[in-house]
């Protein structure tokens, strides 16, 4: 009888595990997986309603010919910021947002420039950050919007 209790307990402890694994902490299944397979394209679908400003400002630079894809690379995003912005002058009170972002390779020179609060700004790209932190650069990442 103890080994019937045993068994049961030890197969409800790995269906736990497995549960655990396949849909995260959040308790849903994963819409995205982990590549740096270039021809892949993620999706990654965007709170638009979190981070209106945002929002609007990537849909209209995608409408007005910017990439729609993102290709990770976070080791040219600083030297992407300092070449996006250049010639844009700050604007008390608001932050200068760039699509595409300064981590993307498409970024840089050339990016749409939009002046956008602080807390929408910021917490968008904390927000995409989190979202992409275990993507491998050379990930394509596409932004869908509802």
């Amino acid at each position: 009888m103890k080994a019937k209790k045993f068994i049961t307990s030890l197969i409800i402890v790995v269906l736990l595990s497995l549960a655990a694994y396949y849909f995260g902490e959040n308790g849903q299944i994963p819409s995205q997986t982990p590549s740096s397979d270039n021809s892949e394209v993620v999706r990654l679908e965007f709170p638009s309603d979190r981070y209106p400003e945002t929002a609007r400002h990537i849909q209209e630079a995608i409408e007005n010919g910017e990439s729609p894809i993102c290709t990770i690379d976070r080791n040219e995003a600083e030297e992407n910021r300092k070449e996006s912005l250049k010639g844009v002058p700050t604007k008390k009170g608001y932050d200068r947002d760039e699509w595409p972002m300064a981590m993307c390779a498409e970024g840089g020179a050339g990016a749409d420039i939009e002046y956008i609060t602080p807390s929408d700004n910021r917490g968008a790209g904390s927000w995409v950050g989190n979202q992409l932190e275990d993507f491998a650069d050379g990930t394509r990442v596409e932004f869908m919007f509802k």
